[in-house]
C-alpha cells in the first residue's frame, strides 16, 4: 500500500512538516488557501502542539483561537510559532507564555486579555493588534519593529512616500504598545515606547523643516522627557564648550586678564584654562561668586550660559522626577 504524501512545507530554518497532504501539497495547518475563518481550532491546535507537530509557518488567518492554551510546561523553552500567520485571528484570552513568534504576523489579531509574557516577537507584524488588558511584560521585540526596519531601508533607497507610510505604521504600533503597557502598569516600558513613538513621528517630518529641527533639539536635550541622562550630557557639553570660549576670549581675575597666550608659560596657560572651567561651572549653575568676571565677548557667552544653565537644571528636575515617580 502506497504511503500517503506528506505536507511540502519547509520552514526558512529547514524544518519539514510530516502531516498528511490535503491534496493541495500542504497539510491543514500550513495550507494558506484553506479558509479557516471562524473555525474553532483552539483544542485542535493544542493537541497538534502536544504531539510534536511543526508549529512554524502556521496559516491561521481569521481562525477562532479564543482561550487557546499553548504553554509548554514540560520544557524550559516555549513553542516555536515563528513565520506563522495570525492575521485577524481571534486570540482573546490566549495563553502564549514564553513562546517564540519571530517573523510572524499578528496584524489586526485580537489579543485582548491574552498573555504574551516572555514571548519573543522579533520582526513580527503587530499593526492594528488589540492589546486591551493583555499581559506584555518581559516581551521581546528586538531593537526595531518590522515596519521600522522596512522604513529605514526604504528611506535608504530614497523611497520617500513608502518610508513615511512605514514610519506612520511604526508610530501606530508603538502607540498601541504604550497604551497596553500603561494599562498593565509597566511604566518602564511606557517610557521606552513613548520615546520610540515620538522618534517615529520625528522620522516623518521633512528633513530640515522647522518641526524636524525642533524635534531633534528636544530629543538631544532630554529624549522627549524620557532621558534625564541627556540633560546631564547636554549640561556637561555646554560647560566644557563655554569654558574653552572663556579661555580663548578671556576673563578677569584680580584685575588681570586670563586667557590663552602663546607667549606665556605652559603652567600659566593651564591655570587660565582651569580657572575658565571653574568660571563656566559657577556661571552655568548661576552661583555667581564674583571672584572672576567676564570681559568683552565673554559677557555674551556668560549670559547665554547662565540662562541655559537655569533652564537645564529645572528641566533635569522635571524629567528625573517624572522618570522616578512613573
Amino acid at each position: 500500500m502506497a504511503e500517503k504524501p506528506t505536507c511540502q512545507y519547509v520552514s526558512p530554518e529547514g524544518k519539514k512538516c510530516s502531516e498528511i497532504d490535503m491534496g493541495s501539497g500542504y497539510c491543514f495547518w500550513h495550507d494558506n488557501k484553506f479558509d479557516k475563518s471562524g473555525l474553532e481550532l483552539s483544542q485542535k491546535l493544542e493537541r497538534y502542539a502536544k504531539r510534536g507537530g511543526l508549529l512554524q509557518g502556521l496559516e491561521l488567518k481569521r481562525a477562532n483561537l479564543e482561550g487557546l492554551n499553548l504553554v509548554n510546561f514540560e520544557h524550559h523553552h516555549g513553542y516555536d510559532l515563528s513565520y506563522s500567520n495570525f492575521y485577524r485571528a481571534n486570540l482573546k484570552g490566549a495563553h502564549l507564555f514564553n513562546n517564540t513568534m519571530k517573523n510572524a504576523s499578528l496584524m489586526k489579531a485580537d489579543l485582548r486579555e491574552a498573555s504574551l509574557h516572555c514571548c519573543n516577537l522579533e520582526n513580527t507584524n503587530l499593526l492594528g493588534v488589540k492589546l486591551e488588558n493583555t499581559r506584555i511584560d518581559n516581551m521581546e521585540l528586538g531593537e526595531q519593529l518590522l515596519q521600522e526596519q522596512q522604513a529605514l531601508e526604504a528611506r535608504k533607497n530614497r523611497l520617500t512616500e513608502e518610508a513615511e507610510d512605514l514610519f506612520l505604521q511604526s508610530e501606530e504600533i508603538y502607540r498601541l504598545l504604550r497604551k497596553g503597557a500603561e494599562n498593565q502598569g509597566l511604566f518602564e516600558m511606557v517610557g521606552r515606547f513613548t520615546y520610540k513613538e515620538l522618534r517615529m513621528r520625528h522620522a516623518q517630518y521633512p528633513r530640515y523643516s522647522k518641526r524636524h529641527l525642533i524635534s531633534s533639539f528636544v530629543d538631544l536635550l532630554c529624549g522627549y522627557g524620557e532621558k534625564p541622562e541627556n540633560v546631564i550630557r547636554f549640561s556637561l557639553g555646554m560647560i566644557i564648550t563655554c569654558a574653552f570660549c572663556y579661555f580663548l576670549f578671556g576673563v578677569s581675575f584680580q584685575d588681570q586678564i586670563m586667557q590663552l597666550n602663546l607667549t606665556n608659560s605652559l603652567s600659566d596657560n593651564v591655570t587660565a584654562l582651569l580657572n575658565s572651567f571653574y568660571f563656566s561651572v559657577v556661571t552655568f549653575t548661576t552661583l555667581g561668586y564674583g571672584d572672576i568676571t567676564p570681559v568683552g565677548i565673554s559677557r555674551l557667552i556668560a549670559a547665554i550660559e547662565a540662562f541655559t544653565g537655569s533652564f537645564s537644571l529645572a528641566l533635569f528636575v522635571v524629567v528625573f522626577v517624572k522618570k522616578m515617580t512613573r
